[in-house]
Order: structure tokens, then sequence, then C-alpha cells
């Protein structure tokens, strides 16, 4: 009897609702890739999926619907948890749709991609216990449906995933993260700050991930990296990206000096007046 494939796998993950079970079917199969037990075959055709599996709270709204709160007061921490929870559980969907969508890549594009998956979900896990320790929960304040609206867009093309969801979307958390990490400090909040501590060190590897791919796609292309990535950006995210960037950490994910100087540049482009 054949192995499962891995692309069959990674359907069943995206497309559960029950968020535990995803997480457990998001580890399961970073396991059985890195442990060669699944087969990887490549359909001719990827049925198209306009929303992935998720609960029925939280409730999705606009994100200008979604107020702020200050983090002096618990209330307004665990709204920020639970903002950051949504991205990271967005973010499991995002990495299985990458391993589902895509036919014809090398086998470690998907091994890539279940790894970040199973990081997602751990993250989204550490979110939830937290929550739960200041008696909330996924689920209990309102989110937006920016990243899967952002992958839908981008699921025509795998050149243009990885340069606009792990190297515009993703990346945008390295440069906002420290900030949050520092409001939570003035705090006393010190648990939730280790989580994201947690997250940033290992999100920068996600994006790497997303620049190596894209790198290596736009040079099986024949394009160059800036150029095409700045074209993009045009093209399906005008207006999008933001400044100030946290070089360091944008540079261990890919990014060169040219690249980042290119960026801000454009950026101050699209903000100006």
């Amino acid at each position: 009897m054949p192995n499962p494939s891995v692309q069959s796998r990674a359907y069943a993950a995206l497309t559960c609702s029950d968020v535990e079970q995803k997480c457990a079917l998001a580890f399961a199969l970073d396991h059985d890739i890195q442990a060669s037990a699944l087969s990887l075959t490549h359909p001719d055709r990827v049925e198209p999926l306009e929303t992935p599996g998720r609960p029925e709270r939280p409730e999705l709204v606009s994100p200008k619907d979604l107020q702020p709160r200050k983090l002096g007061s618990v209330l307004g921490r665990a709204t920020l948890l639970h903002a950051v929870a949504h991205i990271e559980f967005n973010a499991i969907n995002l990495a299985l749709d990458a391993v589902y969508r895509f036919p014809m890549m090398p086998a470690h594009f998907y091994a890539d991609w279940a790894s970040v998956a199973a990081d997602e979900a751990r993250h989204f896990q550490m979110l939830q216990t937290r929550l739960q320790a200041l008696d909330f929960q996924y689920g209990d304040f309102p989110a937006h449906n920016g990243l899967w609206e952002m992958a839908r867009k981008t699921a025509h093309d795998v050149r243009v995933r990885m340069a606009l969801v792990p190297r515009l979307l993703e990346a945008r958390g390295l440069d906002v993260t420290p900030g949050m990490m520092d409001k939570l400090r003035l705090a006393g909040d010190e648990p939730s700050v280790a989580i994201l501590e947690v997250i940033l060190r290992e999100e920068v590897r996600h994006v790497e991930i997303g620049s190596r791919w894209f790198a290596q796609l736009c040079a099986h292309s024949g394009l160059d990296v800036r150029t095409e990535f700045i074209s993009l950006l045009s093209r399906y995210a005008k207006g999008m990206l933001r400044t100030p960037f946290n070089r360091d950490a944008r540079k261990a994910a890919g990014f060169s000096d040219s690249e980042l100087d290119a960026l801000e540049q454009f950026s101050a482009q699209h903000h100006a007046a």
C-alpha cells in the first residue's frame, strides 16, 4: 500500500476547522515529511480553496473596525495577544497552503513549508495558553482576514506567493514585534514578552525561507530579485509596505542592504502626501 501523499495530508490539515486538531495535523505532517514517510505526488489540478478550515469564532471584520487597546490593562494585553494568535493561526494555513498549492516544486520546498506550519502551530499554542492564563481564549475578540486574502491573490503563482506572503506580510512582523515587546515589558508582562521573543527569533527563519525560494524562482526565470520584488509590490500591494524596518532582522532573513534601501524609497514614494 503506497504512503499517503504530502499534498493530501497538507489539504487535510488546511481544511480542518478545529484549532487543536489543525495544530496536531501540522505537527504530524512535518514529522512524516522529515521521516520520508509520505509520497510526493504532483496532481494535474489543484482544487481552488476560497476559505481554509477555521472555527466559527473569531468573528471576522474589516481591519478599520479593530480598535487598539492600551496595554496597561489585562484586557488590552489579551486583545494584543489575541491579534498575534490570529496571525499565527493564519500563518499555519498559509504554510500548509504553500505545501498543497504549488505542484512540481523540489521536495525541499515542501519540507521547508511543513516545518514552518509546525512552528506556527507551536506559536499559536503558546499564545493560546497565555490567553487562557489571562482568562481569555482564541475567538474571544474579532479579527480580520487580511493574511488569507493575500493567499487568495497569490494562489496562481508560487513566485508571487513567496514575494508577498513571507517577504511582505510576515516580514512586517520582524519590524513591529520588538515594539510590542517593549510595551509589554513596560506593562510588566514578562511571560508574554518571552513568547514574542521566541516568535520573533523563529520568524526570521520563516522569512528567510521565503527569500531563498523567491531568489531561486527569480534566478530560474532570469529575473533580478530586487526589481521583481518591487514590480510585484507595485502590482499587488501598493501602499502596504511600511517603514521603519528592523534592518538587522530583515538582513538575517535574506534582504540585502541595497534592497532595503530601495524598499525604503519605494515606501516613501507611496506614502508621501
